[in-house]
């Protein structure tokens, strides 16, 4: 695989961490079974903003001092939410997602699951709760 020649900033980062997360939410509904409607729509739930910035919150007391410094960097990175996201949620869950990329870059595995097993607890707890 290609080297990355130079450290990535906040934003790539979350464009990686955007696919992580993405594909672990997903391996899990698939895993719980259901029909391709119900398989999406819970998985539009569970990785939306809103959602991940919930998950942010439910983690950041156990993440480390270096964790959190991806996380607030890719926070305060200059960026346009989409017109039907709250900007705060926003930029928590793009600081989650530059996390998990970073991890990647990484290479640390372990650490993605243990967190992403914590997401996946959440978002299935945030989606009980909207049921």
């Amino acid at each position: 695989m290609d080297e990355i020649k130079r450290q990535p900033g906040s934003l790539e980062l979350a464009f990686l961490g955007d696919t992580i997360y993405d594909y672990f939410i997903r391996r899990h509904l698939l895993v719980e079974g259901g029909s391709m409607k119900t398989l999406q729509n819970a998985a539009s739930r569970r990785v939306c903003a809103h959602a991940q910035s919930e998950v942010l919150a439910c983690i950041e007391e156990k993440l480390t001092q270096e964790e959190k410094d991806v996380v607030r960097r890719a926070r305060n990175t200059k960026q346009h939410p989409p017109k039907n996201a709250d900007p705060a949620e926003y930029q928590r869950a793009t600081g989650l997602e530059a996390l998990l990329g970073w991890l990647s870059i990484r290479k640390d595995t372990a650490r993605i699951e243990e967190i992403m097993l914590l997401a996946v607890q959440k978002t299935d707890e945030i989606n009980k709760k909207e049921i």
